[in-house]
C-alpha cells in the first residue's frame, strides 16, 4: 500500500452532552492527536543506558474548528463543555482505519481574529481509562 494524504476523512464525530454522535467533519479545519504512553524509569545502578518500561495508554488532541451555530453542529456539541463533565465518544476515520476513543473536552477557546475570522479550538484528552483503538 502506498503513502496516503490526509484527504478524504470519512468519519469525524463527536458526542454532544446528551451523549449523541454528530458529525463535524464540515466545521473541523484542523486536528492532531497523539496516543502517547507513560513510563516508568527502571535505571539500575548496574545498567549503562536508561532502562523503561511501558506503562498506560493515553490518547491527547485538539480541534480547530470554524463557528457554525447550526443544529447538531460544532457549536452545539462544545459550547457545554464549560457546563457539563460527561465523557463523550471521538471517532475520526480515513482509508477504513478509524480511531475511537471516550475523550473529555477540557476548554473552548473562541478567536475573534483581527481579520475577521471566528474560530475556536477544543483540547481533549483520554476520559475513562479505555485503550484508545484503532479498527
Amino acid at each position: 500500500m502506498a503513502i496516503e494524504s490526509g484527504l478524504g476523512w470519512t468519519t469525524m464525530s463527536v458526542d454532544d452532552a446528551a451523549g449523541t454522535a454528530r458529525d463535524i467533519r464540515s466545521d473541523c479545519f484542523n486536528l492532531d492527536f497523539s496516543t502517547p504512553r507513560t513510563v516508568q524509569d527502571i535505571t539500575a545502578l548496574t545498567n549503562s543506558a536508561v532502562a523503561r518500561l511501558l506503562l498506560l495508554s493515553d490518547i491527547t488532541g485538539t480541534l480547530a474548528l470554524g463557528f457554525d451555530d447550526g443544529s447538531n453542529l460544532a457549536h452545539s456539541v462544545f459550547k457545554t463543555v464549560s457546563t457539563t463533565s460527561v465523557n463523550r465518544t471521538w471517532s475520526a476515520a480515513i482509508s477504513g482505519q478509524t480511531l475511537t476513543a471516550e475523550v473529555i473536552c477540557t476548554d473552548y477557546a473562541a478567536t475573534r481574529a483581527q481579520g475577521g475570522e471566528f474560530t475556536f479550538s477544543v483540547p481533549f484528552q483520554n476520559g475513562d481509562g479505555s485503550v484508545p483503538t484503532w479498527s
